[in-house]
């Protein structure tokens, strides 16, 4: 079976346009997550999913440049771009990251993957709650299950967000995968979507080795400059990802 991880990436951002093509740690913030991407144990391709338009070639030449393979499709509608990208990669497995996340963690992906396939799910996420720092969400789930999902979804938000229709069909298997210990999801934010975000993170890939590193190193980073993590805490605890299901 194929499993690819499709990541979601765009020029366009109302906080902060032209965010994924911005430095970190001497490349790109989407070529840290595609590099993160390619590093997940189980999956066969990388794949990036870009809107339709010419405003976006600079994220389709940094993509290609990256190695994915890139898939156009509709801005709006990300659930039938998805869909698109799907295909085009003859995947039977999905994995969604988004290219906000530019400190993917390859294990903890590779975990999602595994129950997955091991427990025989239509969908897997490590949100449900969250637990784990914000800016390590992943998903995973059936193509089948995501080729449904873009037959019967009806609503904007279902569309526009990818999974919450699959977050809460009745039908669907579901599972997450938890963090064992203390609760980081409103205490660590490592995602990029506001000017303080991208100054937090800038500052800590100045600090990071070259190589990709775990979420347990970027913690013992942190922890011996607490210094970072003010810079951007007036956001945390702000997720811009659906809410859980109910």
């Amino acid at each position: 079976m194929t499993a690819a991880v499709i990541v979601q990436a765009r020029m366009g951002s109302t906080r902060l346009p032209g965010k994924i093509l911005m430095p970190l740690g001497g490349m790109t913030a989407l070529a840290q997550c595609l590099r993160r991407c390619a590093a997940i144990p189980g999956i066969d391709r990388v794949v990036c999913a870009i809107p339709e338009g010419e405003d976006e070639a600079p994220v389709v030449a940094e993509a290609e440049r990256c190695g994915a393979l890139v898939v156009r499709g509709p801005s709006a509608d990300v659930l039938k771009r998805y869909a698109i990208a799907a295909r085009a990669a003859g995947a039977d497995i999905v994995m969604r990251v988004t290219s906000d996340c530019p400190l993917v963690d390859p294990a903890l992906c590779g975990r999602l993957l595994g129950k997955l396939r091991a427990e025989g799910l239509d969908y897997c996420s490590n949100n449900l709650p969250p637990s784990w720092p914000h800016g390590l969400d992943a998903e995973v789930f059936r193509a089948a299950a995501l080729f449904e999902a873009e037959d019967k979804a009806t609503e904007p938000f279902d569309r526009e967000h990818v999974t919450p229709w699959l977050r809460r069909a009745p039908h669907l298997k579901r599972g997450n995968v938890a963090r064992q210990g203390e609760d980081l999801s409103h205490q660590c934010r490592w995602t990029l979507d506001y000017p303080e975000d991208y100054a937090f993170l800038a500052a800590l890939f100045a600090r990071l080795p070259e190589a990709i590193v775990s979420m347990d190193e970027v913690l013992a980073t942190l922890a011996a400059h607490p210094e970072l993590a003010a810079i951007n805490a007036m956001h945390h605890g702000v997720r811009a990802t659906p809410a859980p299901a109910k």
